[in-house]
């Protein structure tokens, strides 16, 4: 594993927050050259510094975030919320990740309460997993139980303030979400008729009665967000908004908006010779 003293590539054009002595990041149960299934539980261990929210201004403390199929990122900025780099700022310290069969890399970088490694940077070491495919549907009651759902009230309704259908967007844009007739709330914390947004890229809800997953391409946003900056692949992309619960159930009935087609291009707009074609 990278300690606090391992150096990974530094450039001071933030104040960042410093980490603690002989702080480490490291995989619970996952080793070099590991076999998982496509859903599995990766959990995070920690020494010598504290979990907390981001948002949260502790001292010597930050969350985690997974690097999948990435190197690390620039130090001196935050961490990309996108489909490489899974962010945990409600503080957890494991998730069930969804991983697509193949090989892939992992690593586990802390971060400070605005998302920017500490100085020096908390990172584990990359470890590399294939992931079986193993999509056999279970055939155990306890496994096809469906989960509690939480109502939502009449006219609840989310929706994307930014972008709107048919835009194009550079690969770096921020997304705002809107919602009627609901509050947000964290993740975690149980209050009625209100909920947390999930980002749903090149993909529909899978079920109502799961709950979401955290992978390539399902970003939560969890402490509560209105809007986030996210970085998307060149190309064509759908993307749609479900709202969900303490536990990431979406509410029944389900508050979720129209998927939404989006251009990416490196500029953020479209190529001349499209735009002369189109007219």
């Amino acid at each position: 594993m990278l300690t606090a003293g391992t150096s990974l590539a530094q450039d001071n054009k933030v104040n960042r927050t410093p980490s603690a002595p002989g702080a480490a990041v490291y995989f619970i149960d996952i080793k070099d050259g590991a076999t998982l299934p496509r859903k599995a539980m990766i959990r995070f261990g920690l020494r010598n510094m504290g979990v907390a929210p981001a948002g949260s201004d502790r001292i010597n403390s930050g969350h985690h975030h997974l690097l999948i199929d990435v190197a690390a990122p620039p130090v001196d900025r935050p961490i990309p919320n996108d489909f490489n780099h899974l962010h945990f700022g409600a503080g957890q310290t494991e998730a069930e990740v969804d991983l697509p069969p193949g090989e892939h890399t992992l690593q586990l970088l802390l971060a400070d309460k605005d998302h920017v490694p500490h100085n020096p940077p908390v990172a584990s070491e990359i470890v590399k997993i294939r992931v079986a495919d193993t999509t056999a549907p279970s055939t155990s009651p306890a496994a096809s139980a469906p989960q509690a759902r939480k109502s939502s009230p009449p006219g609840a309704r989310v929706y994307f303030v930014q972008p709107r259908n048919g835009a194009v967007i550079s690969r770096k844009t921020t997304i705002r979400f809107g919602l009627v007739g609901m509050g947000v709330a964290p993740a975690g914390f149980d209050k009625a008729n209100t909920g947390h947004h999930h980002l749903l890229i090149d993909t529909p809800l899978r079920s109502p009665d799961e709950r979401i997953p955290n992978d390539f391409n399902h970003l939560h946003f969890g402490l509560g967000q209105t809007e986030a900056q996210v970085t998307l692949p060149l190309g064509t992309h759908t993307l749609q908004l479900v709202l969900a619960d303490a536990d990431h159930i979406p509410h029944s009935p389900v508050v979720m908006s129209e998927p939404i087609k989006v251009l990416v291009t490196r500029s953020g707009r479209r190529s001349r010779a499209k735009h002369a074609r189109s007219r």
